[in-house]
């Protein structure tokens, strides 16, 4: 995955974060402590598959990234691109990255790469960008 790639993900989240965060009130209509229960219960069963040498791309792991762009889609619905970007965030903020590799060491750099298997395969997602509409 390409430097430009990249850089027009982290684009995308920033921007459609940003649309969405003015358009919902800052997101008030999220729960986020119950999102917050369902991130630790989800990164728990992460970490077990970790554990047993599971790769990003297998279907379980999968299966499970796909509760996490649900938990993720009760603020807004991302396009792959500020999916992705999202693991960056993940990897590149200090705080996040401390966050997730609390779980195992190892947790940012899985998702992140399981984030992106997904978002080359999975549905749901907004149009980007590159679709010619805004999320």
């Amino acid at each position: 995955m390409g430097n430009d790639y990249e850089d027009e993900c982290r684009r995308s989240l920033a921007e459609e974060q940003a649309k969405s965060l003015a358009t919902t009130n800052n997101w008030e209509h999220v729960d986020r402590e119950r999102v917050h229960q369902d991130w630790d219960v989800l990164y728990r069963e992460i970490t077990a598959y970790l554990d047993n040498g599971s790769l990003p791309g297998d279907q379980q792991v999968q299966e499970l990234v796909r509760r996490h762009f649900d938990i993720a889609c009760r603020f807004y619905t991302p396009s792959r691109q500020a999916y992705v970007g999202m693991s960056l965030f993940y990897a590149e903020d200090e705080a996040m990255r401390a966050f997730h590799n609390s779980y195992h060491p190892g947790m940012v750099d899985f998702l992140g790469a399981a984030i992106k298997v997904f978002a080359e395969q999975g549905s749901g997602f907004a149009p980007g960008a590159g679709a010619g509409a805004s999320a």
